[in-house]
């Protein structure tokens, strides 16, 4: 037992006699007893009588759905990842790198539900008032429903909520704020659980719609306990390449929507636009063709996006040739040049292989495999690929062309945007109008279509 000051603590005590020890024992070391040596300050097992409930059980054809229903928010491209819109109780967690746009997208989203009349609260605990007023003043988000407060600690957020009544809160962001009663520093996993807990209990309490921005950490993920995402009702992760202009937020958890749609958009000087039609980035504009290039549809959720693959294969002086790669990945690259050469006999061992997209979109699918081959075969022959042309498909070690999702859907968009030729894989089922099919089963098939 710990007497003197600096010694440890002892940690459990017989219920028997009140001897105490700092490691357990089964057998009491005082009064010899067995089985009486207990944690000090354990929790008892207690059994939990019935209480009052809050409102009795219902048939569910009976539930009344409406307070389910989404409300949108005047941004598209969120309302279309959310599923129609926010819905009153309903959590958010939007998580992003730093600079990324999240404050300026809330921003607007907050600005536009405070325009049709609903009390709005965005309270921001990395910046100032006056920071995040400089900034509405820039992208245009003044609204005299829109209430603004720079607060870190949770009970003065709770204050605010009180007083304002607000339809819609944005906090900004969960790891600023601090709980009080809560022995750890902001952005630590108990204070954000806690303060997590309090804000939904809040928002499904009293129906507010309730957005709360999150930090990632250094490999992407959501950081703070991983029982935050499950807590909340909707996690949107906000991506984008700080060189590109383009941001997507896709979600990876919804209860009120499809969890597999993506939302486009322009940042800019003046704020973040929507992208309907976000097709146009992806591809570079040349009055003539030049080899090296071809066009595929990937698709992003539910969205098919016409993008552009470009390669320059050229002679290297190094004992080993570069390979690099910008919003492609680079293993399925590799494996792409390996085929080439040795199933369509491209000599490539001797030669510097560069391959990048346009417009700063990443290409992850394998269905964009052939557009690569192509790319690249087109740069290492000196010919180009057909004007209007599209390859979709995946391509096998053995060079043979698979097939790959949503065809039909990647075809029609490219026929709407004007493409008239496609490279398929076998058996694409039914082609739209406006578009011809080319199937192909093997890599060399295809590089047949390339011409002087």
């Amino acid at each position: 037992m710990a007497k003197a000051t600096g010694q440890v603590r002892a940690a459990y005590r017989c219920a028997e006699c009140g001897w105490q020890t700092t490691k357990w024992v089964g057998r009491c070391g005082e009064c010899q007893a067995w089985g009486t040596v207990d944690e000090i300050g354990a929790p008892k097992l207690r059994t939990v009588l019935p209480g009052v409930v809050s409102a009795p059980a219902t048939p569910i054809g009976d539930v009344d759905v409406t307070a389910a229903q989404a409300r949108p928010t005047g941004v598209g491209e969120l309302d279309r990842v959310l599923g129609g819109g926010l819905v009153r109780g309903a959590v958010v967690l939007l998580a992003g790198e730093p600079g990324v746009g999240k404050s300026t997208l809330l921003l607007e989203v907050a600005s536009k539900c405070a325009v049709e009349g609903s009390p709005t609260l965005y309270v921001t605990g990395e910046e100032s008032a006056a920071q995040v007023r400089l900034r509405a003043d820039r992208v245009g988000a003044l609204a005299p429903n829109l209430f603004l407060a720079a607060e870190t600690d949770l009970a003065a957020v709770l204050a605010h909520v009180d007083a304002v009544q607000p339809s819609l809160l944005v906090l900004d962001s969960v790891q600023t704020v601090s709980a009080p009663g809560v022995e750890s520093a902001p952005g630590g996993v108990a204070q954000v659980r806690e303060v997590a807990a309090a804000l939904i209990r809040v928002a499904k309490d009293r129906g507010i719609a309730t957005v709360l921005v999150g930090h990632v950490t250094k490999d992407g993920s959501i950081a703070g306990p991983r029982v935050l995402e499950h807590l909340v009702d909707v996690v949107l992760q906000f991506e984008g390449d700080r060189q590109s202009r383009l941001r997507m937020v896709r979600a990876t958890k919804n209860r009120y929507g499809p969890a597999d749609e993506v939302g486009c958009f322009d940042l800019t000087d003046s704020g973040i636009a929507e992208l309907p039609d976000p097709s146009g980035l992806f591809l570079s504009r040349r009055t003539e063709q030049v080899p090296g290039t071809c066009v595929t549809v990937t698709i992003e959720g539910k969205r098919p996006l016409v993008s552009e693959v470009q390669s320059l294969v050229a002679y290297s002086a190094l004992a080993s040739p570069r390979r690099a790669t910008s919003g492609l990945e680079s293993p399925r690259v590799a494996m792409v040049l390996a085929v080439l050469e040795r199933r369509a006999k491209i000599k490539l061992s001797e030669m510097d292989v560069y391959a990048a997209t346009v417009g700063g979109v990443r290409l992850s699918e394998p269905a964009t495999d052939l557009a690569v081959a192509m790319a690249v075969a087109s740069s290492a022959r000196d010919l180009v690929v057909p004007p209007g042309m599209v390859a979709i498909g995946e391509v096998g070690l053995a060079g043979d062309v698979r097939q790959v999702a949503g065809v039909q859907r990647r075809l029609s968009e490219a026929a709407r945007l004007g493409f008239t030729l496609a490279l398929v894989p076998p058996d694409p089922g039914r082609v739209p109008d406006g578009i011809k099919a080319v199937e192909v089963d093997d890599v060399r098939h295809a590089l047949m279509r390339l011409r002087t």
